[in-house]
């Protein structure tokens, strides 16, 4: 089984922020395979749904950001998940120019707190995530990832998620290397 972490922070308020894309990216790739979004213990929501006749989970942690490794924890070892070569956690990059997609196999947390959470959690930099980019200038990173998108980023927004969604589908599909060498880069260069 695979397993697909979005990460996001629960609450209305933060719905539409720029720190929410994981949450939006795998609620994009949910709704494309009819996944219905289920709630465990109040950790996490977690849809089952197979792609390509493989069974994959896909999780939105309930417990904010900066705690994300809490249900990262539960969700994996509930659904006896060990291989970190079958999950993926999708998250928001602001060091990344918004519209680029960033698939790596391992790595250091950049500077994104869920991230680092889960991997302090398992004591690995060795799990695949997925970075979508939401750069732009800023003063406080803070304010700023917890702001909504501009109008004009609403307007190409979809074709983000839908990108996201087509990674995501491929990294199951196809893995990583295939993924990496297709879908990373700027989808918004050539229509700006």
């Amino acid at each position: 089984m695979f397993a697909v972490i979005g990460l996001g922070n629960p609450g209305k308020e933060y719905q539409q922020s720029r720190h929410n894309i994981g949450f939006m990216a795998v609620d994009r790739v949910s709704d494309r395979f009819r996944g219905d979004f289920k709630k465990s213990k109040g950790l996490y929501l977690f849809s089952k749904i197979v792609i390509s006749n493989l069974p994959v989970l896909v999780a939105k942690p309930l417990t904010y950001m900066n705690l994300s490794g809490q249900a990262a924890r539960h969700l994996l070892d509930y659904f006896k998940i060990s291989d970190f070569s079958r999950v993926l956690i999708v998250l928001d990059d602001f060091n990344l120019p918004f519209g680029t997609l960033r698939l790596k196999p391992s790595g250091t947390a950049g500077g994104q707190k869920g991230l680092l959470s889960i991997l302090r959690t398992f004591n690995t930099d060795a799990i695949p995530r997925l970075r979508i980019g939401i750069g732009g200038s800023f003063g406080d990173a803070s304010s700023y990832v917890l702001s909504p998108f501009s109008r004009n980023e609403q307007k190409v927004l979809p074709e983000i998620l839908d990108w996201a969604a087509d990674a995501i589908e491929s990294f199951v599909v196809q893995g990583i290397d295939k993924t990496m060498s297709h879908y990373n880069r700027n989808i918004l260069e050539n229509s700006i």
